[in-house]
């Protein structure tokens, strides 16, 4: 299914209005990245336990900032918070799966990973220093492949997004003139190109515009039939976008190194690595002001843990290892209610 066909089943409407919850129902919102596993496990969650996920699909920012007023049970961030900001609003953060951001592109008669492109060449086309799909260096790096002599659009995201500061740290590692004049964050200054909200917004505008490109979470490329091109890693080679490279980028990942398991997968070394590779994380109060709720969000991720791998592969998401899971069920313990205990007995 498609993402606003997700969103119906989620009680969504296309346009993100929010229909009214049901009691037991719990409320999230944030991240677009995660947003076609997220709904489908809420599918299936509702099937078997009756109680449903409405979830807005608005953006990082957007989700950091409803979990900050309070207005959802939790909320959802690809661009994971520091461990100071963290402390300062009462947070806790973990992540849930993996998964790759790609480059997709409108090019009429180009197939799917047909296209070669460097690091370096993706933050010169958005830096609005390379402009034509016939330049002669993304011509030398894609020899025999005929690609039109037109002026290529870069789509960006408009709203804050954590998929954006992935793609923006990924440019700036690559990249020592993007680092110097855009640096990353989940907004950027963008020279050139059109504006989409949300995942769902640079993927309808780059099947709208001739020779688009654009960077959307993987699921969103596949779901959608959208041509992508091949990004070279760190180890010089053109990896598939694909829930094994995925895996090979995260595979020596220290998930205790940073607060809230908040590391960086982009550029990580191995020849089988995506490039652009992150987890996304969700986000909770320390002190949950409705403690029944609360323990609602944490079996719905508990059950996805146990239940989702399937659901999250098959859209190309990487499930987190059974270690990672074991150490996100006891930061869970610091979750409590005002009476101090932990608001789900693990």
């Amino acid at each position: 299914m498609k993402p606003f066909t997700y969103a119906l089943a989620l009680g969504l409407a296309a346009a993100q209005l929010v229909l009214p919850a049901r009691a037991a129902d719990i409320t999230g919102a944030g991240a677009t990245f995660p947003f076609p596993v997220y709904s489908k496990w809420a599918e299936a969650y509702r099937k078997e336990t009756g109680t449903g996920l409405n979830y807005q699909s608005i953006g990082s920012g957007g989700g950091i900032k409803q979990i900050q007023a309070k207005t959802v049970d939790f909320g959802a961030t690809d661009a994971p918070l520091k461990g100071a900001a963290l402390e300062k609003d009462g947070l806790v953060q973990f992540p849930t799966v993996m998964g790759g951001v790609v480059t997709v592109v409108n090019i009429a008669g180009l197939e799917p990973g047909k296209l070669k492109l460097t690091g370096e060449l993706i933050a010169d086309i958005y830096a609005g220093k390379i402009t034509k799909w016939s330049d002669p260096k993304i011509a030398q790096l894609n020899d025999g492949l005929k690609l039109p002599d037109a002026t290529i659009t870069p789509v960006y995201r408009s709203d804050a997004s954590g998929t954006t500061s992935i793609f923006t740290t990924y440019l700036s590692q690559v990249s020592d003139g993007w680092k110097k004049e855009f640096g990353a964050a989940t907004t950027v200054s963008w020279p050139a190109g059109q504006g989409g909200k949300g995942n769902e917004g640079v993927t309808a505008t780059v099947k709208q515009v001739p020779n688009a490109i654009g960077y959307v979470e993987s699921a969103y490329a596949k779901q959608n039939k959208l041509s992508y091109a091949l990004i070279q890693n760190k180890a010089g080679k053109f990896p598939q976008p694909d829930d094994k490279a995925f895996q090979a980028a995260a595979a020596s990942a220290d998930w205790k190194a940073a607060p809230g398991f908040g590391i960086s997968l982009t550029n990580q070394a191995g020849d089988e690595a995506w490039p652009i590779t992150a987890a996304t994380f969700i986000l909770v109060h320390k002190e949950a002001a409705d403690a029944a709720k609360s323990a609602e969000v944490l079996k719905f991720f508990d059950w996805a843990y146990k239940n989702g791998d399937k659901m999250a592969t098959e859209l190309d998401y990487v499930p987190l290892p059974d270690n990672v899971v074991g150490l996100i069920h006891e930061e869970w313990k610091s979750v409590k209610g005002k009476d101090g205990k932990p608001v789900l007995g693990m």
